[in-house]
């Protein structure tokens, strides 16, 4: 009986024991799992705590890192053990350890302390790759066809090398870059499944390579190296009319693999004069106007090593051997990611055969037919089909977005491009002689691979396809970099809605490191007296510049994404181009006032057709300048706090003072009103807090008024929208934010959801009622902007935010706002913390909330009840829980802090 009962005890007592362990996982370095190509000499390490108990809490951690995962977890020949340190961060913790090696891969792993003191086992083996660290890393020269490349259509080259490993090969990484775009492959295998490399960035200063372990594509004996390239756009088309070359007219490789072999033997293989060079099968390539390829043009296998290469030509080395501007690739490159499968195959009244795909997307269609050689099947892509139900183009403008596939006739044959990309719903087919049937057209959707993190649903089914709309509006324009538009002949990097879209992005999708990657262009790109681009990569030339809401993406974008992900070095990294901008608007603001240069203004506000008595919402452009000055130089001010820069603080605190005080004189009546009474003057006035305080009210009480006299319909274009319903919610008109949100007619965000959008528009009129179009000259149907009201949707209707005292969501805001016809809210984001959510139900007069909070980091709930004593969680009220503190009761709200978990509260009646 004794040792019975011992056992049973030791028993009891282990499963209590291991149902409160804490583990630890999802390891990150720098912001990415187990990445290659790290060119950082200090990457940040992050982590999550999990378990199965409440308020989970790191005490203390302990990191180590070494050469080997045998090494590490013998706890031998490490490079760096850092020792226990007392401290709670889990996210960007430096390294501190030896000096790092080019190319060179190490793993590191980590153990934290809980709340109560107890070690968790070391965490699973996590691993990187350091990317080449200093110039003379690189061996491989810059070569160049060594055939003559018609200048009008320039067909892609073909590159080729053949070598031999005589030993046995331990590991190998390849280095890639060019002029241009690539694609790679070794032994007739792809290197890598990242498409349109190396990317697009600020060339002339950035140019990114990337890295790849390509051990497994190689073997003992011959091996070969084929790469083709595109145009891209270094020196293909942008912009508008017939801009080309912008960035240089000669395309090149450089190309390098370093072999590790097991007796501990080097061998180096580069790009040089031995390769050899020819033209394939792509005709034609540019990301406007797409794709040509002739099959009958293959050069069968002319990427493995037995192939006959006696008629390509030398290649040239080329003129340019720069490489003082490769860096590594910090963001996640374009991938593949869905495929979509034809909703429907059309007959227009035209007689036009036309595919749905029944979403409009980004990325191009991949086709498996049979065809006689020499027929052709031609793919042209459009966005929406007009009213009498035909094909539409006008709106690409001069944009082609034509594939054309010729057939070398030898069965099914498949076929999908290579070196541009299309923005689409519906695919005209022409030329093709056979039978048009669905399975044979799948449409590959790509954007640069950032994690999903945010989920946003309600009992709203339009609000859900807006938040469905907003999603995939960011994914398609999301291609390395944040374009405007996907489909016409722009698809630029405009800083005007990269900035107002930043926070709703950093909700869907982990958009850290591909902001870091383009900030680091903003500020490249920005003149050399603070101006800022109109477009980043800068295309549009050196005076498209300075326009308020548009240039200061170089305050907004970094200082939204330390709120969200609490990156400081991202911030410091930015901190001149930050500070130059503002200093750029100070030194063009006579008397503290900005009123001079080209602004775009309130882009797109509400204009209607017939305007007789003068309701076009328009507001005064310095107006909005001035705003945007102040808000820029708050920005500033806060980034000089975190970073420690007292004197910063004091100099432009004194600024910001006399930049509201010259708005006070030039735009507001002493009676409190603004010379402009749009919505967006109102809107951006009580925003960035351009008012005295004995203002505010009354200004609040006007943006009502006005959007009322409208009907209940908002008026603000690009730069008034994004703040409209965050605005109404701090000033107590959460009510009239919700009538705005859940408007159908035009203009409401819920007005081309009706009308069938599955993107979010350019226009808030892009197809109108009559279902005739907006001017073609500028109407999108995939343009990401007036999506920003997704960041109220996430951060009032389910409430979920980030303290600015601990951002990156360590202190969490759970503040949801039921409201409108709404009857249930949820939603879901992954922080570097792990998951937070918040769901609200109203049912039978009773309002539910559910949250989850994740270890680590901790939480403020705020819910709408008077009465905290009706605040029940577990049955029981929450005053009597020990794991909630009952902060406060004030103007109608419960406040609690909790610590991580799950909780589910209920308001009792």
């Amino acid at each position: 009986m004794y040792k019975t009962g011992l056992l049973c005890f030791l028993l009891g007592f282990s499963a209590a024991d291991i149902s409160a362990q804490t583990k630890v996982d999802s390891l990150l370095c720098e912001n990415r799992h187990n990445p290659e190509g790290v060119d950082v000499t200090h990457p940040l390490f992050s982590w999550q705590l999990s378990g199965n108990r409440r308020n989970i809490r790191q005490s203390a951690y302990e990191l180590r890192a070494g050469t080997s995962p045998k090494q590490l977890n013998q706890g031998k020949e490490l490079i760096w053990q850092s020792g226990k340190i007392t401290s709670d961060q889990s996210i960007h913790v430096p390294y501190q350890g030896d000096a790092l090696s080019s190319g060179k891969k190490y793993y590191w792993q980590v153990r934290i302390w809980d709340e109560n003191g107890r070690a968790t086992d070391w965490s699973p083996v996590a691993q990187w790759q350091m990317a080449l660290l200093h110039s003379s890393d690189w061996k491989a020269s810059w070569i160049e066809p060594g055939i003559k490349l018609d200048s009008l259509t320039r067909p892609s080259p073909l590159f080729r090398k053949t070598f031999s490993a005589a030993k046995k090969i331990q590991s190998a990484t390849a280095y890639i870059t060019a002029r241009g775009l690539y694609e790679a492959y070794i032994n007739g295998q792809r290197v890598g499944d990242a498409f349109l490399t190396p990317g697009w960035t600020t060339y002339r200063k950035r140019l990114q390579y990337q890295q790849y372990d390509v051990t497994d594509l190689l073997r003992q004996g011959n091996n070969a190296i084929g790469v083709t390239l595109g145009v891209g756009w270094y020196s293909g088309y942008l912009a508008w009319g017939d801009s080309r070359n912008h960035f240089g007219s000669r395309i090149g490789l450089l190309f390098q693999l370093n072999i590790q072999y097991t007796d501990g033997t080097e061998e180096v293989i580069t790009s040089d004069n031995s390769w050899k060079s020819s033209l394939g099968s792509i005709l034609y390539s540019e990301i406007y106007h797409g794709e040509t390829i002739d099959a009958r043009k293959e050069k069968q296998g002319w990427y493995n090593p037995d192939y006959n290469d006696k008629d390509w030509a030398a290649v040239q080395l080329s003129p340019d051997t720069t490489k003082s501007t490769l860096i590594a690739t910090i963001n996640e490159p374009i991938r593949k990611h869905e495929q979509i499968k034809p909703l429907k195959i059309l007959t227009t009244p035209a007689g036009e055969k036309v595919i749905d795909f029944g979403q409009n997307l980004v990325g191009w269609v991949q086709v498996r037919v049979n065809g006689r050689a020499g027929d052709s099947i031609v793919l042209q892509h459009a966005e929406v089909l007009d009213k009498a139900g035909n094909f539409y183009t006008e709106n690409l403008r001069l944009a082609k977005q034509k594939n054309t596939y010729i057939f070398k006739g030898n069965g099914v044959e498949q076929f999908e491009p290579h070196f541009t990309f299309q923005g689409f719903r519906f695919v005209k087919i022409t030329g093709y002689k056979g039978t048009i049937k669905p399975e044979d057209f799948t449409a590959i959707v790509l954007y640069s691979d950032m994690p999903a993190t945010g989920s946003f649903s309600c009992s709203h089914p339009l609000i859900n396809q807006l938040q469905h709309n907003i999603q995939w509006g960011q994914q398609g324009n999301f291609l390395d970099v944040p374009t405007d538009c996907p489909q016409r002949d722009e698809r630029l990097g405009w800083t005007g809605d990269a900035q107002a879209f930043s926070r709703t992005a950093a909700f869907n999708r982990q958009v850290n490191n591909f902001f870091a990657k383009w900030l680091k262009d903003v500020a490249a790109d920005q003149r050399a007296d603070g101006s800022v681009p109109f477009v980043v990569p800068n295309v549009l030339g050196n005076d498209a510049m300075g326009s308020a809401g548009w240039a200061d993406v170089a305050t907004i974008v970094p200082w939204n994404m330390y709120l969200a992900y609490d990156d400081k070095r991202l911030l410091e990294q930015q901190y001149p181009s930050m500070r130059s901008w503002v200093e750029y608007i100070h030194k063009n603001s006579p008397q503290d006032l900005w009123n001079t240069g080209f602004h775009f203004g309130d882009w797109l506000f509400y204009r209607p057709d017939d305007d007789n008595d003068g309701r076009a919402a328009i507001t005064d452009k310095y107006l909005i300048a001035q705003c945007f000055y102040a808000h820029s130089t708050q920005l500033l001010i806060n980034a000089a706090k975190v970073l420690g820069k007292q004197a910063d603080v004091d100099t432009y605190t004194a600024l910001l003072q006399r930049i509201k005080t010259a708005f006070g004189k030039e735009y507001l009546t002493p009676n409190g009103r603004l010379v402009s009474s749009s919505q967006t003057a109102y809107v951006l006035a009580l925003n960035f807090d351009m008012l005295p305080e004995n203002l505010r009210a009354q200004a609040a009480r006007r943006l009502a008024e006005n959007i009322k006299s409208y009907d209940t319909h908002l008026t603000t274009g690009f730069l008034g929208t994004p703040y409209l319903c965050h605005v109404l919610s701090r000033f107590g008109y959460t009510d009239l934010a919700y009538s705005l949100l859940l408007q159908e007619s035009y203009p409401s965000w819920l007005y081309p959801v009706k009308m069938g959008a599955t993107t979010i528009w350019e226009r808030w009129n892009g197809e109108k009622p009559d279902h005739t179009f907006e001017t073609p000259g500028m109407n999108s149907f995939n343009h990401y902007a007036y999506g920003a009201i997704g960041d109220w949707m996430y951060r009032v209707i389910a409430g979920i935010d980030t303290k600015e005292d601990m951002p990156g969501y360590k202190h969490i805001t759970i503040a949801p706002h039921p409201g409108g016809t709404l009857t249930q809210a949820s939603a879901n984001l992954l922080t570097y913390y792990g998951k937070v959510s918040s769901s609200w139900k109203l049912e039978n007069g009773q309002l539910s909330l559910d949250v989850e909070i994740p270890a680590n980091t901790k939480a403020t709930v705020y819910i709408p009840v008077k009465d905290g004593n009706k605040v029940l969680e577990g049955g029981q009220p929450v005053a009597s829980q020990k794991d909630i503190k009952v902060a406060g009761t004030e103007k109608g709200v419960t406040t609690l802090e909790v610590g991580s978990g799950q909780y589910h509260f209920v308001v009792g009646s």
